[in-house]
């Protein structure tokens, strides 16, 4: 594995996403993350764990702007229409197309657009085979056949509470002796992602949304993990760098033949044939400086998409690294709103799927120098916004966040030796669709 670091110190932070190469087998799996305390969102603490500015919050239901109008509608229309898992039994990323797409200056009729083309992609609202209700909301967390029921007694839980969804979130997201937040990261992360976007667009129909796909994808497969780390004896190849963990990850002869191909199905059998595998790698990461190791976290999930991409393959990135760089950017929005004690618990939760994506997808070379010796010549970030609202992949959901997030990256740690841009140049010139193998959910 090549890779070289950066050894500036961290840059002062500023106050201030086509063709999918997957097959089409559906198969069902049954993998979430490590559960996480009660916590209340909005508690204060005298000191954060790790300590970042909160992203910019756009009020798209007051907001007078025909864009954002625009968007407060659509959502409020994908919102009333469409269920929240799409034709694959993905989490439907609808909202987060439309909301990564306006923050990157859609217009008005580019939303339109793209709301337009992803139809054939949702699936409309279906009966819940029955209501919940206060008394048995937690006997059906998990079942995705009561998404609509989950939806609708939050919202009824919204009257309940005066219409402060931050409120409902905080009561039944994070808070009780098992929160529902623990399994935040099942199916690759994508209920956080739709947490972060209610965040993000200060949206009452996305938080609702957000709990839906919470509870609806909430499993306990991993309910006991972080104890088991507890009790394990130290790794003889403890490291602070995510860099380091996942050179031994590739140098572990033990992962080798594992799988024959990449794919989503791998992560169910390296959790049930491998688990004491991942758990030690996992495990060998030892948090010392939060701030930091949090940077060169996200730095490594802009070196696993554009890094990992060559050979008879160029051009096609892989899907589930684009995904570790989309819920990277999440945990980034949700890091300053939930209190220090959950901080590093959520980026630990973070790397455990991310350390499992990339054995599953056959531990690939990741060469720093496909970022680090790019040449963006005259393009700049206004160019990238521009290919991710009107270029021809901009109603691809994950290449637009690909992009979104690339960006934020930028703002939120400065680029002052254009690693970020070079990534996001580099990625979108390069872009011609998805590889990665997904065969089925729920991750």
């Amino acid at each position: 594995m090549q890779y070289i670091l950066p050894q500036a110190a961290i840059p002062t932070i500023p106050s201030n996403t086509p063709n999918i190469i997957f097959s089409t087998t559906l198969k069902m799996l049954n993998i979430s993350w490590p559960s996480l305390p009660s916590l209340n969102i909005f508690s204060s603490s005298p000191r954060q764990a790790i300590k970042l500015p909160p992203v910019k919050v756009h009020e798209t239901e007051t907001a007078h702007e025909k864009p954002a109008r625009a968007l407060k509608h659509l959502l409020k229309l994908d919102h009333v229409e469409n269920g929240l898992f799409d034709r694959r039994q993905l989490p439907s990323q609808m909202s987060h197309l439309l909301s990564s797409s306006f923050l990157q200056g859609a217009d008005a009729n580019d939303l339109g657009r793209i709301y337009e083309s992803q139809i054939s992609e949702v699936v409309k609202w279906k009966d819940s085979p029955a209501e919940i209700t206060t008394l048995d909301w937690r006997s059906h967390l998990g079942c995705r056949e009561f998404d609509r029921a989950f939806v609708d007694f939050f919202e009824d839980e919204l009257v309940r509470l005066g219409y402060d969804w931050k409120q409902v979130v905080d009561e039944y997201l994070f808070n009780g002796q098992e929160p529902v937040f623990g399994s935040i990261m099942a199916d690759l992360g994508l209920p956080l992602v739709h947490l972060a976007y209610a965040f993000e667009m200060n949206s009452r129909e996305v938080g609702m949304e957000a709990l839906g796909l919470a509870a609806a994808c909430h499993n306990e497969t991993y309910k006991s993990f972080a104890n088991l780390i507890h009790s394990n004896q130290e790794s003889s190849s403890e490291s602070k760098s995510l860099f380091d963990i996942l050179s031994h990850v590739q140098g572990d002869k033990g992962l080798n033949g594992l799988f024959p191909t990449p794919g989503s199905d791998n992560f169910e059998s390296l959790l049930t044939s491998r688990n004491a595998a991942l758990l030690a790698h996992w495990g060998a990461w030892k948090i010392e400086n939060a701030l930091e190791q949090f940077r060169e976290s996200q730095q490594l999930a802009v070196a696993l998409l554009v890094g990992t991409s060559e050979g008879d393959s160029r051009g096609y990135y892989d899907w589930f690294f684009a995904t570790a760089l989309t819920t990277s950017h999440a945990v980034r929005v949700m890091l300053p709103i939930i209190p220090a004690q959950y901080q590093i618990p959520l980026v630990q939760q973070w790397a455990l799927n991310t350390i499992g994506i990339y054995i599953s997808q056959l531990r690939p070379d990741i060469d720093m120098d496909r970022i680090h010796e790019y040449d963006p010549k005259e393009k700049n970030w206004e160019w990238v916004s521009q290919q991710a609202v009107s270029g021809p992949y901009s109603t691809d959901p994950s290449f637009v966040q690909a992009t979104r997030s690339l960006k934020q990256q930028a703002e939120t740690w400065g680029d002052h030796d254009r690693f970020f841009l070079k990534a996001a140049v580099r990625f979108v010139t390069e872009f011609k669709g998805w590889r990665g193998n997904f065969v089925g959910f729920e991750l």
